[in-house]
């Protein structure tokens, strides 16, 4: 059974940093393209950040210069470190984990930056 939790999400002023993260169980970590993704009420999820296995690394445009994401395989873990947050960065948070052509998806974390 694959099981990926988030955890990290909070409440933080305009211009903070928070770290989230997404503890994968159920999976090949090792070989599955990891990403965030986020869905503020109203709209659509949209992509945020993605790595693959060989650790490539693909940004949101409104992602970049702020956002850092990484993975580490020993902990089947992947992070999502936010800095600069800005009000219009408040949304449910989603690590997904694609495996092969199969796509798994957490529960989501909220994430809610006040102006």
């Amino acid at each position: 059974q694959v099981q990926l939790v988030e955890s990290g999400g909070g409440l933080v002023q305009a211009g903070g940093s928070l770290r989230l993260s997404c503890a994968a169980s159920g999976i090949i970590f090792g070989i599955a393209t990891m990403a965030w993704y986020r869905q503020a009420p109203g709209k659509r999820r949209e992509l945020v950040a993605a790595i693959t296995s060989g650790a490539s690394i693909d940004y949101a445009n409104s992602a970049k210069g702020r956002f850092t994401i990484s993975r580490d395989n020993a902990k089947n873990t992947m992070y999502l470190r936010m800095n600069s947050l800005k009000p219009e960065d408040t949304a449910v948070y989603y690590c997904n984990a694609k495996q092969g052509i199969v796509n798994f998806w957490g529960q989501g974390t909220q994430v809610t930056v006040s102006s």
